[in-house]
């Protein structure tokens, strides 16, 4: 081994060992009960907090948090979140004038007796309280991207850079696209970012990243397991294909994420109880599995642009995606939309396998193959697009 894999080395296990996200979650749970200022709400005892007792729970509660991230700072050294958080520290204990010695915030302790033994078991808790099963929906993101909500909306995005997926008390999931290639119309999902928050009784704050060529059967901590309670692990990850597939599954969520990677593209499918993913405030108002992505970005799933302003890759896209998908509903469309922007046979893969995964999560199998609404101008456009395809096979029987 040389000094460059020792250094290597070093930096995962510095990566390993640093706990920011505790440190974050730790400050979250110690303001939680300061929100009440304003005599709209009471603390504990139900009698309003003063604005003086408020500034003075805050700057205990900031005290602690720049010491936990004191403590992080060997482990958490080169970590952006780390070094984002002791910034953001120095600010608000200016804005706030807190001085900086002074009392911590303590703890908050784990309620006694309260939990029960299903309390990290979604499915089982949910059952036990509303003596049914969950009403569970599906979110996929897979292609130039293409959106189906949990909603079943269905939608193609011209979306580059980040954008959140889901964002929600309980989860957060982020996606990078960047364009295919240079010149290029078409975009590709090639990052990943998939948190777990923090629930005290069930599992600490979770990282999984994914990036394209990279799609790691483990967390970013290098576990492929989280949160055991009684035996039972609230997270844990598998593979069927080493560095191109991962499912993830959060018991305590009662909900499983697939991350893919098809062709030069990733793709994320979700399957989540309905509780979980409207556990949300007005201020989360960017979640594309909810609401699928702005009207500003979105595409005609049934008119990509032609790269070379040339009828026969439509032509070929159809006769591709119609072999392999031979029911004509969102897959079949945005299998053919990739395939005319992109121009690369391996992108169709990225339509098979979401409708193989809306398969296996979607307990409605009538529900799965979702229809474009055409409008009249676009059937007349597919008329002609039949046409042109029929010709094309006539074309092909004369000349053989």
């Amino acid at each position: 081994m040389g000094p460059e894999d020792e250094e290597d080395l070093s930096q995962d296990t510095v990566a390993a060992s640093c706990r920011i996200l505790r440190c974050n979650s730790d400050f979250v749970a110690a303001t939680l009960d300061l929100g009440s200022s304003d005599g709209g709400g009471g603390a504990a005892g139900g009698a309003a907090l003063s604005r003086e007792a408020v500034n003075a729970g805050y700057c205990s509660a900031l005290r602690s948090y720049a010491t936990c991230t004191k403590r992080m700072a060997r482990a958490c050294r080169g970590d952006l979140a780390y070094h984002s958080a002791v910034q953001g520290i120095e600010d608000l204990l200016i804005q706030h004038r807190c001085p900086r010695a002074g009392p911590t915030a303590q703890p908050r302790p784990l309620p006694q007796g309260t939990l029960s033994r299903d309390a990290c078991l979604y499915e089982r808790s949910f059952f036990s309280q509303e003596g049914r099963i969950p009403e569970y929906l599906h979110c996929s993101v897979f292609g130039d991207p293409h959106v189906r909500t949990f909603n079943d909306d269905f939608q193609t995005c011209a979306v580059q850079g980040a954008w959140p997926l889901i964002d929600n008390e309980y989860l957060y999931v982020q996606a990078t696209s960047s364009p295919s290639r240079v010149g290029a119309n078409s975009t590709a999902i090639t990052k990943i970012t998939i948190i777990f928050k923090n629930m005290r009784q069930c599992v600490d704050q979770q990282l999984y990243q994914a990036e394209l060529d990279n799609v790691p059967a483990a967390f970013a901590d290098g576990s492929v397991s989280s949160g055991e309670r009684r035996g039972q692990h609230s997270l844990t990850v598998w593979t069927q294909s080493p560095g191109r597939h991962a499912e993830i599954r959060a018991t305590h969520l009662g909900t499983l994420l697939v991350v893919r990677q098809s062709g030069r593209s990733l793709s994320l499918s979700v399957r989540s109880p309905r509780s979980i993913t409207e556990a949300f405030g007005p201020e989360q108002d960017l979640q594309l599995c909810v609401w699928g992505c702005p009207p500003s970005q979105r595409l005609n799933t049934l008119r990509p642009p032609l790269p070379d302003s040339s009828p026969s890759a439509t032509i070929s896209a159809h006769a591709h995606c119609i072999a392999l998908l031979p029911v004509q509903d969102v897959y079949y469309q945005a299998c053919v939309f990739d395939l005319i922007t992109s121009g690369d046979l391996n992108s169709s893969t990225a339509a098979v396998s979401a409708l193989q995964d809306a398969r296996n999560m979607i307990s409605d199998q009538e529900s799965i193959h979702l229809q474009l609404v055409v409008s009249a101008q676009q059937r007349r456009a597919r008329s002609d697009l039949m046409l042109l395809l029929l010709l094309g096979m006539l074309g092909t029987l004369t000349s053989a």
